[in-house]
């Protein structure tokens, strides 16, 4: 999950008391009247929030080079040559398993055609590919494709052409802007220059240049919204005017687009809250709040709890999604850009097996996997601590923010073959170092990520129902 905090955290201070956004011919007769506004402005909230969250993360990304968050411009790719650390502070709950790419894609004038090169079978990666609607709607790698070497091609929601020779597969995003995730593994410090060398194999090309043809006309210069956290606070809906100047509509949206166009939302329209009257700047306000706690509440009821754990599945295609902007809505908030199920899963928790908050300046903890009942992968997994406050990574003496799979050789095994981890802030001692996961002295939140999931028994999936359960954390 990679997941922005203030982005995060921004759909409820907009909730709270946020200056919206933008329509002058609201007033006019012809339009809806006050009540049926307010019903629209929060299905228009819950519709758009996943696509203005994608939007400012792109602006930041790929357009604002002073964003502090700029990775590099649009079809160029930017390789992370590190995992996340406790200085890492700009998005809540890291991944420090996989070194990540960043390749943002403009395919308005072509398509682009991203190539890879052959990783090891026993290393995994994958290329997610996440348009602005942030449907998932393709991967490259070592489950999706393999780990050979290979050139795919991404086209945009109108391109008409064939597959060229030599590319392996077509995928079509659904917008004319997209992102190409890439994950690669790392399987301790000392192998990231393993890793540079592969990242410096990932390649993106226009079209044109693959076939070795004549370039077609660039795409028209666009003069992007600035993408800021305040502005999302004060103007969401002039956000979505801009998000979905480029997000085409489809015959899944087209009802709730047509709504939004009637209250004067959409592209190139602007919506001015301060032109409305009391009564509807009132009722708009109570629709974004109700919008709101209505994706809270979806979220809060979308996991299954096993064991303390949270597990559920929220992120797909559009046809996963079949126009349910509320799981749409509370996907985006819960971690955009978040992996398909058969990918990763990813459950969580914040309390022991008895439903109590985990808190290491209270207790010491444990964590049993029993006998050939480790996590049920064909790539690896992790367990990550994080701080329960910040979200973010505990700084800690031995500089360990996970124990994930790779590290078993080192690990101790208990008499049965059963595997404990030690969750605690102070040290169990030598003999049990190696299966230490330091924590915060405070609240705790712990992820457990499964890479690439088995499908057969024992198996997590189906998500929430699979055979496979993750264990309870229990007070030493």
């Amino acid at each position: 999950m990679l997941t922005k905090r203030d982005l995060l955290r921004s759909a409820a201070v907009i909730a709270a008391g946020a200056a919206i956004a933008r329509p002058g011919l609201l007033m006019a007769q012809s339009h809806p009247g006050i009540i049926e506004t307010k019903d629209i402005a929060e299905e228009g909230f819950i519709y758009g929030l996943p696509l203005v969250m994608n939007y400012a993360v792109m602006q930041e990304f790929a357009v604002d080079r002073n964003s502090g968050q700029f990775k590099a411009s649009f079809n160029e790719i930017n390789n992370m040559h590190n995992v996340a650390t406790p200085d890492d502070t700009a998005v809540i709950t890291p991944n420090s398993d996989t070194p990540y790419s960043f390749l943002w894609l403009d395919l308005r004038a072509e398509p682009m055609v991203v190539s890879v090169p052959t990783v090891d079978t026993d290393r995994y990666y994958s290329v997610q590919l996440v348009d602005g609607n942030t449907y998932n709607y393709g991967y490259i790698g070592t489950r999706a494709t393999g780990s050979e070497l290979g050139d795919y091609l991404v086209v945009s929601p109108d391109w008409k052409g064939e597959k060229p020779a030599g590319i392996k597969k077509v995928f079509r995003s659904t917008t004319p802007f997209s992102l190409a995730l890439i994950r690669t593994q790392l399987f301790n410090p000392d192998d990231m220059p393993n890793v540079e060398k592969i990242q410096a194999g990932y390649k993106a090309q226009p079209l044109s240049a693959f076939l070795k043809q004549p370039a077609p006309a660039a795409a028209p210069k666009i003069d992007f919204l600035p993408a800021t956290t305040a502005g999302i606070k004060k103007n969401f809906f002039q956000y979505l005017d801009a998000a979905l100047q480029f997000v085409p509509e489809t015959p899944k949206d087209s009802a709730i687009r047509a709504k939004l166009a009637s209250i004067g939302i959409g592209p190139g329209k602007t919506f001015d809250f301060k032109e409305l009257s009391l009564e509807h700047k009132a009722e708009i306000l109570v629709a974004m709040k109700q919008g709101d706690d209505k994706v809270d509440k979806w979220l809060a009821s979308g996991n299954k709890n096993i064991n303390g754990w949270n597990v559920g599945s929220f992120f797909g295609d559009e046809a996963f999604y079949n126009g349910d902007w509320l799981m749409r809505a509370g996907a985006a908030k819960g971690g955009l850009l978040g992996n398909d199920a058969i990918e990763a899963m990813y459950p969580y928790t914040r309390t022991d097996a008895n439903g109590a908050p985990l808190d290491g300046s209270k207790h010491n903890y444990t964590i049993t996997f029993a006998p050939r009942q480790l996590p049920p992968v064909n790539a690896f997994w992790s367990v990550t601590m994080y701080d329960g406050k910040s979200q973010l990574l505990v700084k800690n003496p031995i500089k360990r923010y996970l124990i994930n799979s790779p590290m078993l050789p080192a690990m101790n095994k208990n008499e049965d073959g059963s595997l404990t981890l030690y969750i605690q802030k102070d040290s169990p001692g030598a003999d049990k170092e190696a299966n230490w996961l330091p924590a915060p002295d405070d609240k705790i939140y712990l992820v457990l990520r499964l890479y690439w999931p088995k499908t057969e028994a024992p198996s997590i999936l189906p998500a929430g129902e699979g055979t496979w359960q993750p264990p309870g954390i229990k007070v030493a």
